[in-house]
């Protein structure tokens, strides 16, 4: 059963919710645009910022001035034009005064007003004081000349300018950066000469296009200086469309061995770079440091220096892996989305941006000569009437004494206006005298001259252009500098992968049976000398260096990799790869490999099938590891062979009922995965009996000699002897001489070294 609607009480309204709740948003949504996010096109201000700098120039705190406490502008700015909070409209006052954060302040403060190293950390607004900067006369100079519109403020007792008579495009100088509904505004700030020498070609080439302009404006200019790194191409995109991406990049020099960064992005502190290096190092992912120290001072703000583990660190590469993973490089969004002169937000590219600006000017200008021509009309007006006084000077005193009306009396028997008339009454005695009329007719003189000259400028638009041009360059001598930020293209920074960040120290990892791993410093130990847990013993060895993938091999065929400096030391026992990777049921470790990233290795299995394999096609990207190995139904992986040379190597695939088979390697498929290709031959009917397994797989050079372990006995056999052994892959191999037919293990005998000979990439414990 449906409710019943209550009745409506008499003068009251009822609508549906989503009546009231649309146009109420719809209010809001145009207050924040228009009165709270977005800066003017003009002046560049937002409405608080540009009732903070009107209201400290009712406070007469021009440059000039002596500063007055802070929350005296905040209290006047509340109390007469911004009905908001305290604190907004101090941080927003605070924001116009720093250094670091506005390219051209509008207030020059005393106390703490914030550091680049943390732009929050400002003094409570009873302890700092504020004045106007020599540079908010660019605003403010002009105001009274008839120039803007005056609105009334917030409760209609005073009236506030609706804009600021902006003598310079602000709204580039030092940007805007603002988050309205469903649009935002990043405007960087760019160098005042730049500006203005655009500008002024502007005026003399209305039709000029962003690639033209930027000849001039070679990009933004922040204040924290450091370097723009963003290809002219990707400048001139972003120039042309009022939106893009600008990269910064820290600036840095090379002292004693460290690298010391002078200068960051902007709006990146010191503090922030330490903690993101710091967390690197924490988490032991940049051995390449050993400390990072803040050394800015007053006189150098930003100085960080970084000290690198050792001389030999490429310092170059470890400060282009700083750039990639800090905020010591940084991209800004470009976005010029301002309240244009339509009174609409829009997004306007830089050649657009800078005609509307012009415009702007140009009606202020105009607007500017006009409220002068007026006033030089009433001045003369005045002054025509008291040169009356001296070429009646007689007659002008005794109507003055005599007459009980001298005001309407002046104006009847002069003609006088009423404003004349009163000037004339206003006269001081001393002002009668003859050197008065003369000033009063240079005056006059001078006025007339003027008149003149306005007239000839308002109805010229070369005179009137000629002016512009000459304010915008007076203007940029008194207020420009030099450029902050360097425009250099440089290359992307690549961040070191994790092995390069590790130092090459020798590293031994030794593997137990049960899948116990451990890693021990250098080569020199024993591995299957050290102690193990009670059931567990050793199984393998390899040895390399700590900045090396560590490659493991279980009985199913599957390979999983670690870092090696990841692996816990050989100190204790270490800790079980299956904690680490999950093993498929049944399966056990049965090899572990360092090698490098192109040496080949040698995958079989027991059924007698194996192929070679680039060490670096083997590593496992992720947990589960890789499967690389098929196996027959009933068969295992053997142990992986390091094959040092892939052209010249030699196998010897020993069989646990004695028979052994020498064959070149070279005869292997090369492959990334799969079964591989018969090495030596079993029978089919041994091999599903189990009665007959492929038991070993070793890998050697010609001309080495092998080792055969049979319990406590030991059998060499020299290059000559191995010869007997040699044949094609896949055949069945030769018996081995009695009491070795139970080979146990295996070890190569290396013969003396040959200068010819290519290094040893890599190296493997058989098992």
């Amino acid at each position: 059963m449906a409710r019943s609607q209550p009745a409506a009480r008499p003068g009251v309204e009822r609508l549906p919710l989503v009546e009231f709740v649309r146009p109420a948003y719809l209010n809001y949504a145009m207050y924040v645009v228009m009165d709270r996010a977005l800066p003017f096109l003009g002046d560049g201000l937002k409405p608080v910022q540009r009732r903070i700098v009107y209201a400290m120039s009712e406070l007469g705190l021009r440059a000039a001035a002596k500063p007055k406490k802070s929350a005296r502008t905040v209290g006047d700015v509340l109390g007469k034009y911004h009905p908001h909070g305290d604190s907004a409209c101090y941080e927003a006052m605070v924001l116009l005064a720093q250094p670091f954060t506005t390219r051209y302040p509008l207030i020059e403060g005393q106390g703490n007003w914030g550091s680049v190293d943390n732009p929050k950390d400002f003094a409570a607004m009873r302890y700092t004081e504020a004045r106007l900067s020599a540079y908010a006369d660019v605003l403010l100079r002009e105001l009274e000349m008839g120039t803007t519109s005056w609105v009334p403020n917030f409760d209609g007792t005073l009236r506030e300018p609706a804009t600021l008579p902006a003598r310079l495009p602000n709204v580039l100088l030092n940007g805007a950066t603002g988050i309205a509904v469903g649009m935002t505004t990043d405007i960087p700030p760019h160098n005042l000469r730049e500006v203005v020498e655009a500008c002024i070609h502007l005026l003399d080439h209305p039709g000029a296009g962003a690639e033209e302009l930027c000849r001039f404006i070679h990009g933004p200019d922040f204040p924290t200086g450091a370097e723009l790194i963003t290809p002219r191409h990707e400048l001139l995109e972003a120039y042309r469309s009022g939106q893009g991406t600008i990269r910064l990049r820290a600036t840095y020099e090379f002292e004693n061995g460290d690298i010391v960064v002078t200068a960051l992005p902007y709006q990146v502190s010191t503090g922030r770079v330490i903690e993101q290096i710091a967390a690197q190092m924490t988490a032991k992912k940049l051995p390449l440091v050993a400390d990072v120290r803040d050394e800015s001072d007053h006189e150098e703000p930003v100085r960080l220096r970084i000290v690198p583990r050792s001389s030999r660190v490429d310092r170059e590469a470890l400060m282009g892996h700083l750039l990639a993973t800090t905020d010591l490089e940084k991209s800004f969004r470009l976005n010029f989305t301002v309240i244009g002169l339509n009174r609409r937000p829009q997004t306007l590219g830089l050649p657009e941006l800078l005609r509307q600006w012009l415009a702007f000017r140009k009606a202020t200008v105009v607007r500017r000569l006009q409220h002068r021509r007026e006033r030089i009309a009433e001045r003369l007006h005045l002054l025509e009437g008291l040169l009356v006084v001296f070429a009646h000077l007689d007659e002008v005193i005794r109507i003055i004494r005599k007459s009980d009306e001298p005001r309407s009396e002046l104006m009847r028997r002069f003609g006088l206006s009423e404003a004349q008339a009163e000037a004339i009454l206003q006269i001081r005695l001393r002002q009668l005298a003859r050197l008065e009329e003369l000033r009063l007719k240079n005056e006059k003189a001078e006025l007339e001259a003027e008149a003149r000259a306005i007239a000839a400028t308002l109805s010229s638009e070369r005179r009137l252009k000629s002016l512009l041009q000459r304010e915008l360059r007076e203007d940029a001598a008194a207020h420009g500098d030099s450029r902050r930020t360097r425009i250099v293209e440089r290359p992307e920074a690549q961040a070191l992968r994790e092995q390069d960040l590790t130092p090459a120290e020798p590293v031994t990892v030794v593997l137990s049976a049960n899948g116990w791993v451990r890693a021990a410093k250098g080569h020199e130990l024993d591995p299957a000398g050290l102690a193990f847990k009670p059931g567990d013993r050793f199984l393998g060895a390899a040895r390399g260096r700590s900045n090396q993938p560590v490659l493991f091999l279980d009985s199913s065929g599957r390979t999983y990799s670690l870092e090696a400096h990841r692996l816990p030391s050989a100190r204790g026992f270490g800790e079980p790869l299956a904690a680490r990777f999950p093993l498929p049921a049944g399966a056990r470790f049965v090899s572990v490999a360092i090698a490098g990233e192109e040496t080949r290795l040698v995958l079989a299995s027991d059924f007698g099938y194996g192929f070679v394999a680039a060490f670096s096609e083997l590593l496992a990207r992720n947990q589960k590891g890789r499967a690389v190995l098929k196996l027959p139904a009933g068969a295992s992986a053997l142990p992986a062979a390091v094959l040092e040379d892939p052209e010249e190597g030699l196998l010897a695939a020993v069989t646990d009922a004695g028979l052994m088979l020498i064959v070149a390697a070279r005869e292997l498929p090369v492959l990334a995965r799969g079964k591989g290709n018969k090495i030596l031959h079993i029978p089919r009917a041994r091999l599903t009996s189990g009665e007959e397994r492929l038991a070993h797989l070793v890998a050697f050079r010609p001309g080495e000699a092998l080792r055969l372990h049979a319990g406590k006995r030991s059998l060499r056999l020299g290059p000559e002897a191995l010869e007997a052994y040699r044949g094609e892959r896949g055949r069945r191999g030769r018996m081995l001489p009695r009491g070795f037919r139970r080979v146990e293990r295996i070890e190569r005998e290396a013969v003396p070294a040959r200068q010819d000979r290519p290094p040893q990439q890599g190296h493997f414990a058989e098992f």
